[in-house]
């Protein structure tokens, strides 16, 4: 069955058509608020004003580490020392205040420290630029048809501002780094259906680069969408690029109905007995 599956490159256009149609099922089916929980997305739906939005999606982004139940827990006291309106807040909260109610604060090995610098860090930003969303424009060049050349300059935007590493929350692609979360974010912030909230300008959907993890990446082994054995930034743009023959203006749009299989039994179920099935099955 593996040596079936992985011929998808080779596989021609009626394989590619196969894929697409069983994706566009699972899309269908299971890419609703309905199954977001317990996704940290949904923290996102929380604010309307997309300058609320991002500073909510870049928190959460960035502490998704580890367990859910950790993560949810961590993001949640973030986001309450902000209040409503957390890009006012982070603005106008002096650095004593903002260090004083994250007194406590742990998230795996992010202390204190680690957050409160990785806050300052975006405030600074916003300060600079008025929102993250501009910062990230500043660094995309006019006419590229991806995003990865923002990527590192707006990740280090933002940890060079920090008086405290900020590594285990902002990943540098220049290391080779999938920048998983990175990219996440920014497939929260650019994309608009059921599940994506979006809200930027300037950037198209498809432009972003899949969230590659360690569960997305035997995804796409099993679908033949790479060989490579390594979950880096080498192996995400290659998974992007086969999503693209599949969904050239919308490569992440299969993200998170395939990155709900291990949650929810019953898309577990599907994906094993229709989409592999009919991807594997000659002709």
């Amino acid at each position: 069955m593996k040596q079936e599956i992985c011929s998808y490159k080779s596989g021609g256009l009626k394989r590619k058509l196969k894929l697409k149609r069983a994706l566009e099922q699972l899309y269908s089916q299971y890419n609703h608020k309905l199954f977001v929980y317990p996704d940290p997305l949904v923290f996102l739906y929380s604010y309307e004003d997309v300058a609320d939005r991002e500073i909510a999606g870049i928190i959460a982004s960035s502490l998704a580490l580890g367990k859910v139940e950790g993560i949810l827990r961590s993001v949640s006291f973030v986001l309450s020392i902000l209040g409503a309106k957390p890009s006012e807040s982070l603005l106008e909260k002096s650095a004593v205040s903002l260090k004083k109610d994250l007194e406590g604060f742990k998230h795996r090995w992010i202390d204190t420290d680690a957050v409160f610098s990785f806050l300052q860090s975006v405030k600074l930003v916003l300060r600079n630029y008025g929102s993250l969303n501009e910062c990230f424009l500043n660094y995309l060049p006019d006419g590229s048809s991806t995003i990865v050349p923002a990527l590192a300059p707006f990740a280090t935007c933002i940890s060079s501002k920090a008086k405290k590493s900020c590594s285990a929350l902002v990943p540098d692609p220049q290391l080779g780094s999938a920048c998983k979360r990175l990219n996440l974010f920014l497939r929260w912030m650019v994309r608009k259906d059921d599940v994506d909230p979006g809200g930027w300008r300037g950037v198209k959907p498809s432009m972003l680069v899949i969230p590659l993890d360690t569960h997305m990446h035997r995804i796409s082994l099993r679908l033949g969408l790479t060989e490579r054995r390594q979950a880096d930034m080498k192996t995400a743009l290659e998974v992007t690029r086969a999503f693209k023959q599949i969904a050239p203006d919308d490569p992440v749009r299969y993200d998170f109905v395939l990155t709900r299989l291990g949650i929810h039994p019953e898309i577990r179920g599907f994906f094993e007995s229709f989409i592999l099935e009919r991807v594997s099955s000659p002709g």
